[in-house]
């Protein structure tokens, strides 16, 4: 692993392959450190012939936490939000974006393939779109485009993903049992959930960095960053957009309407599929991302994963 400054943070980073090759950069969903792109999918797509680059997004994992700025007042953003004010927030996505960017800088990349999951695939979408030069082709998964008119996360999920957690300082088994029955509940149909592997990587997050309050800042730039439509609509790179049928935290309507804002974007609807990525699933994900960098298009033959 290693850090780069940029953009008045330090940003945590590895890769995989060879450095020479041309690379993919995998941008992390809400709260989520950079191992939720695991080592097995990160070294699989690399022997695509590949440099695979996966970071922590700031607050989040090693790198900068901004513990500077109090936790959001949701309360407050909400009433300036219905007041059409502009949202008063520590950062938005557009940072998160020109982080990503700094990082390629950095490491002396000029052009990406970009793969964003979640949060992630909005802030690919922020670099496609702000950075045209940048980016080579782009790939948004279980994410959206913050159009307000989308559907909402069931409200059950909703309520599981703001309900506070236990401090695994304190009670370790009572947050990963918090943390396991919300991935249980956004998991998909068709792919079986793998309780060990979740608990495994979430007690690595816990050892890496763990920061409620960050999170809550993540969520507040996403509010605070709004509807992406106008903006998708200037991407020319090649796009394929990845979305479970089963998604009840970012529903499947969402994956539809990022397809729609950005011309020729091709849509996967993965049925079984839901708000993750489980390991039954990589070998088609990367098999998609790999030809959509290739080719720069999807075989229409190849509409819907297996």
């Amino acid at each position: 692993m290693s850090r780069m400054e940029t953009n008045g943070i330090a940003v945590d980073y590895d890769s995989f392959g060879d450095s020479h090759d041309e690379a993919i950069l995998l941008v992390s969903g809400l709260g989520a450190q950079r191992i939720r792109w695991t080592d097995a999918f990160c070294t699989a797509l690399a022997t695509h012939g590949f440099r695979v680059i996966r970071f922590d997004n700031r607050d989040t994992g090693l790198s900068t936490h901004l513990s500077d700025h109090p936790v959001p007042d949701f309360a407050a953003l909400a009433a300036a939000a219905a007041a059409g004010k502009r949202l008063e927030v520590p950062y938005t996505l557009h940072d998160m974006a020109a982080d990503a960017i700094g990082l390629l800088d950095a490491l002396s990349i000029d052009k990406v393939h970009v793969v964003g999951r979640s949060m992630g695939g909005m802030i690919a979408q922020l670099m496609a779109s702000t950075y045209p030069e940048r980016v080579l082709s782009l790939t948004s998964i279980m994410s959206s485009t913050g159009n307000p008119a989308l559907p909402q996360a069931a409200p059950d999920v909703m309520a599981l993903l703001m309900k506070p957690a236990p401090r695994p300082a304190d009670d370790e088994a009572g947050f990963l049992a918090h943390s396991v029955a919300f991935a249980k509940r956004i998991a998909g149909s068709a792919h079986p959930f793998d309780e060990d592997a979740h608990r495994g990587i979430v007690r690595e997050e816990v050892r890496r960095a763990h920061d409620p309050a960050g999170f809550a800042r993540q969520i507040a730039a996403i509010a605070a960053t709004g509807d992406l439509r106008v903006r998708n609509a200037t991407i020319r790179a090649p796009t394929l957009v990845i979305h479970g049928e089963d998604d009840a935290l970012i529903p499947p309507a969402c994956g539809e309407d990022t397809a729609a804002s950005i011309e020729g974007a091709h849509l996967k609807r993965v049925a079984g599929m839901g708000h993750d990525l489980p390991a039954s699933l990589h070998a088609d994900v990367i098999d998609a991302i790999v030809r959509l960098a290739r080719r720069g298009r999807v075989d229409d033959k190849a509409e819907d994963f297996a």
